[in-house]
């Protein structure tokens, strides 16, 4: 694995554990800004060119199963 690869799969890995925390933070409180701002940031990155620049993960995808999880 290249050094563009290791940093791709990194931003992609930064981006899941945002988007967990700040679900399970909206789990607990619904209004909390900062979590709701973290989710609608990272929902357009996963829709986002820039991913299918980084990756072959399809982001709608990778969404769907992140609500899945953490709703469980």
């Amino acid at each position: 694995m290249d050094r563009f690869e290791e940093l791709a799969n990194a931003i992609v890995l930064r981006a899941v554990d945002d988007y967990r925390l700040a679900l399970r933070q909206l789990r607990q409180k619904a209004d909390y800004q900062p979590a709701i701002n973290m989710k609608n940031e990272v929902e357009r990155f996963f829709r986002s060119e820039w991913l299918t620049m980084l990756t072959r993960i399809d982001g709608a995808k990778l969404l769907a199963r992140l609500n899945t999880e953490v709703a469980a």
